[in-house]
């Protein structure tokens, strides 16, 4: 099937760069290329590629202050950061510059070409960029924000994935355990005092009157409603 996505991967690896677009060519990608940071931000901006496979450590330009930029600049589409950097505290890092996603070096290449897949599943005959819109606030998942009258309020990568859960699939009652296998996965430790708590500080950015929740409701013994209005 022919994916009709274009990818822009941006690494100053000259063999990364060679091998990683070779394998998305062979998998039906539109792929462009750049070798430092600067070229990479120009072309982030001039061509408005679906997915950024974007190299954090580069000479010049380092890819979290291209992500910064062209975010500030309104690039709404995925980018995902490709580091050897693999500390939590990174990550995190990472998802503040306005990371959607993120891949360790050294990664296997068939784990790339399937992340990708999963994204493009969202990519592919969309028109723009995935925008929410309730009540007085909108919800740009791909850049973890939300705009309360025009008044930027920042997610975190997990409040976000919380949040979008939600307004997929709204006025559906989503009990603990779908929620967090949703946001956390499989393998997670996380229990239900732990969600409950992200729900706390994400009704502090998007209720009025968060003691007294009007648009993501608690359905007692079961889990959460939202209401989107």
């Amino acid at each position: 099937m022919s994916k009709e996505v274009k990818i822009l991967i941006v690494e100053d690896d000259e063999n990364l760069r060679f091998l990683v677009a070779h394998r998305l060519k062979a998998e039906g990608y539109t792929v462009l290329e750049a070798n430092d940071g600067e070229a990479g931000e120009r072309m982030i901006l001039a061509d408005q590629p679906d997915i950024v496979l974007l190299d954090w450590m580069m000479p010049g330009k380092q890819g979290a202050e291209v992500c910064e930029n062209v975010r500030k600049q309104g690039f709404e589409n995925l980018v995902i950061m490709m580091t050897a950097k693999a500390q939590d505290v990174d990550k995190i890092d990472a998802y503040n510059f306005g990371a959607s996603d993120y891949i360790t070096k050294p990664f296997n290449m068939d784990v790339l070409v399937a992340m990708l897949e999963s994204k493009v599943k969202f990519i592919v005959n969309k028109d723009s960029a995935e925008i929410h819109r309730f009540g007085n606030m909108e919800h740009h998942p791909n850049i973890h924000t939300l705009f309360r009258d025009g008044r930027k309020i920042e997610l975190t990568i997990l409040e976000n994935r919380i949040l979008l859960y939600f307004l997929r699939n709204p006025g559906k009652v989503i009990n603990r355990d779908e929620l967090m296998l949703v946001v956390w996965g499989y393998n997670s430790d996380v229990n239900t005092r732990t969600l409950d708590m992200h729900i706390v500080r994400l009704r502090k950015k998007i209720e009025l009157n968060p003691d007294n929740p009007q648009l993501l409701q608690t359905v007692r013994g079961v889990g959460y409603r939202f209401n989107a209005g």
